[in-house]
């Protein structure tokens, strides 16, 4: 059987308890590029669009259904088979399984589009996803740092959004709602990740402990933003994107003020068609009283269709008289 014909019936269990589990590792086969693995497993397993997927790839939508296209005809001519991964075949496959997982729990965390600014449905799925690898591999630090991550972010569900649905950002959530028990979950996994890497850092791990970072501060002005910029330094050291310089860039306007943080914002190449990189642009813009720039920005944030309660964040920010 190939990879190609539909999942109706699940492959017979093995060390893989869970169906779905069992198949997003049958999915992220090797032979293939990861992010034609991810691509596929999102798709076909997860149900995501091709159009989220391009966008959770940062990637233009035809350039991923092409992907998509290439990668199934690899399969085809390969005859890669679907067949559940024996014990020592996971390591090689944990890559492509924990960005699945990850890219499933930031869709459900931050829908790219849409009505629903969360779906929980997704996140919930990841997470019991992310409890399944880390049971199934709990000496992988990748797997522990993913988990940590996952609940430390979860950890802020109820207070991201008010009752009327509407974004609400992180510096003014009210940190009463976030889940406690997650974050002492998840800060003691980021323990347990570092401990396991103490030489080559983990990219999971890192961004967990920057997670961390936000998760313990009593307020968004006592943020430690020195130690958040010196883990993204780290975090540049394994896994360099424009999202993660991004991130940094926001750090550093806390740290350093948004002088410095727009600077490096605006630096960055390859993510015009990055609502957050826009939406960051602004803020910054806004914070140095620079409101026509900020309205720009803004608004370039609004054109790339972002999910229904941050168009309605950037539609108030760009209300006359705001």
């Amino acid at each position: 059987m190939s990879l190609l014909e539909p999942f109706d019936t699940p492959p017979p269990a093995d060390v893989i308890a869970d169906d779905l589990l069992r198949l997003v590792f049958t999915c992220c086969h090797p032979a293939l590029g990861l992010e034609a693995q991810v691509a596929l497993a999102l798709r076909t397993l997860a149900g995501l669009t091709t159009a989220e997927i391009a966008r959770a790839l940062l990637v233009p939508e035809q350039t991923m259904l092409k992907r998509l296209t290439r990668a199934k005809q690899k399969i085809a001519r390969a005859g890669i088979p679907y067949r559940v991964p024996g014990p020592a075949e996971l390591p090689a496959r944990l890559a492509g399984v924990a960005a699945v997982v990850y890219l499933v729990f930031n869709e459900g965390y931050d829908a790219s589009g849409g009505q629903d600014a969360v779906r929980r449905d997704l996140t919930e799925q990841a997470l019991r996803l992310g409890r399944l690898l880390h049971e199934l591999m709990p000496d992988e630090a990748a797997v522990t740092g993913l988990l940590a991550l996952m609940l430390l972010q979860d950890s802020r569900r109820d207070a991201r959004l008010d009752a009327a649905g509407d974004v609400v950002l992180l510096a003014d959530q009210d940190r009463s709602r976030w889940r406690r028990d997650l974050v002492a979950e998840g800060v003691v996994l980021v323990g347990e990740g570092l401990r396991r890497t103490p030489g080559t850092p983990d990219p999971y791990v890192v961004q967990a402990a920057v997670a961390a970072c936000h998760a313990l501060a009593p307020s968004a002005d006592r943020t430690p933003w020195d130690t958040v910029v010196s883990w993204y330094d780290v975090l540049l050291t394994v896994h360099d994107t424009p999202v993660v310089r991004l991130n940094r860039a926001v750090a550093l306007g806390g740290r350093d003020g948004a002088r410095a943080g727009l600077a490096e914002v605006e630096a960055l190449t390859g993510l015009a068609a990055y609502g957050p990189w826009h939406a960051a642009r602004g803020e910054l813009l806004h914070r140095l009283g620079r409101d026509d720039d900020a309205r720009d920005a803004w608004r370039a944030a609004l054109e790339l269709e972002p999910n229904a309660a941050v168009r309605r964040h950037l539609e108030r920010l760009l209300a006359p008289g705001t």
